[in-house]
């Protein structure tokens, strides 16, 4: 039956409008329909992709152990956890799982949380009111935006790694204050200086709060994250997030830090208090996945070399990356429309490479995001760096405001698409 389109209440008038403006300046999004498991080639929406565009960095999502452990952990415990921590929802697995990623990143606690999000909602909310100064990277993830502004604290922001800026800020800052930064940043793929963030937390009785969503499983000789990269490690001022739908390939967060700390926000996050405890087979599945990032520390070696690989590759075209050591390579294109007809020229040669946005990323920084996995083989790199040799001529000048709202790209038969 057709959908009656006939003006009604004022804000569905001002809904359509705005789905309009999305369509017209190329910020519309659009969700793919993944039909196979996470990996490096994937089926979407009926077709066989070469996949560099997921965060399963590892290759751990579709892992038969991992797949093993959740399946025990659902005939064990059963599909759900059917209440919240603190009612009857806290596992045996949570608790384990609690006290090994604890143990991993060298903190006294951790705490899980259904997701990153909420973990940064929970840490912010609990630690400061509107008494209370927030200090954080123009760049930081949107959850990290979002928990310094429902948290009704006074929001201070520095240009991206403006450190300097930061001192100035903590200087004069009110109130309990709080430092939150990115350990690698998700949009550019650069590692924060966390070692002079803590140090300017600690002149100046500050906490820092380092989201290492990014950087967990991946950096570090042990895949500790962006603290163990860098010589660091949780303590009662610096307080960790790490994340576990990514290098981990399962789902949840944890918080890790001090012994108080965790007993706090146990008493004071209200993302952890009332929402449902994350299943416990995910819990068991994590574990699982914890293992294999420990002991398998060819998948860094691997994941590392085809980074640099695509790096050298990418440099010989005669085009320039963002600086980042990390799987996360951006390709700066400027305009909405340069990166999504670079993006479906990607998919027209069968290679998946997400096109990325304002408000994603700052207007006139739209971007080809590439990310890696250690199922990636030096092949597949050179498949993908093939396909962006072949469009070099949208790559280097790519169409301006006033070019078309729909750029043509050249198709691998040579015909022109869009």
């Amino acid at each position: 039956m057709p959908k009656d389109r006939t003006p009604g209440h004022p804000g569905i008038q001002r809904i359509r409008d705005e789905l309009q403006r999305l369509r017209a300046q190329h910020l519309y999004r659009t969700r793919r329909v993944l039909e196979s498991p996470q990996g490096v080639e994937v089926r979407v929406d009926g077709e066989t992709l070469l996949s560099f565009c997921s965060n399963d960095y590892l290759g751990l999502a579709n892992d038969a152990r991992v797949i093993a452990a959740l399946r025990r952990g659902a005939e064990r415990y059963g599909a759900g956890s059917g209440a919240s921590h603190l009612v009857t929802g806290h596992s045996a697995a949570h608790h384990a799982l609690e006290e090994e990623l604890a143990t991993f990143v060298g903190a006294e606690r951790a705490l899980l949380f259904s997701t990153g999000y909420m973990a940064n909602l929970g840490v912010v909310s609990a630690l400061l009111d509107r008494h209370g100064t927030v200090f954080e990277d123009k760049l930081n993830h949107a959850s990290l935006i979002d928990a310094a502004r429902l948290s009704g604290a006074q929001v201070k922001r520095y240009a991206h790694g403006d450190l300097a800026r930061l001192e100035t800020l903590l200087a004069v800052g009110e109130g309990e204050r709080l430092v939150l930064s990115d350990g690698v940043f998700s949009m550019d793929g650069d590692v924060a200086n966390v070692a002079r963030l803590a140090t300017l937390a600690q002149q100046h009785a500050a906490w820092l709060l380092v989201d290492d969503a990014h950087g967990l499983g991946v950096l570090g000789a042990h895949g500790r994250g962006t603290l163990e990269h860098l010589g660091l490690h949780p303590q009662a001022q610096l307080i960790l997030l790490g994340t576990l739908g990514k290098a981990f390939g399962t789902f949840g967060a944890f918080i890790a830090g001090d012994e108080d700390l965790a007993e706090y926000l146990i008493q004071r996050a209200r993302p952890y208090i009332y929402t449902t405890a994350l299943p416990p087979a995910v819990a068991e599945a994590t574990r699982a996945s914890l293992r294999i990032v420990q002991e398998e520390g060819w998948r860094r070696e691997a994941l590392n070399a085809r980074i640099a690989q695509f790096r050298a590759g990418v440099a010989q075209l005669g085009l320039k990356l963002l600086d980042s050591p990390t799987p996360i390579q951006a390709l700066i294109l400027g305009e909405a429309q340069a990166a999504v007809a670079a993006s479906d020229a990607l998919r027209a040669r069968g290679i998946l490479v997400a096109a990325i946005r304002s408000p994603t990323v700052p207007t006139g920084s739209a971007r080809l995001r590439v990310t890696f996995c250690a199922q990636h083989s030096a092949q597949h790199v050179e498949r993908l760096l093939e396909a962006l040799a072949a469009l070099l001529p949208i790559l280097r000048s790519p169409p301006s405001r006033a070019d078309s709202d729909t750029p043509r790209v050249p198709s691998p038969s040579g015909r022109r698409t869009g």
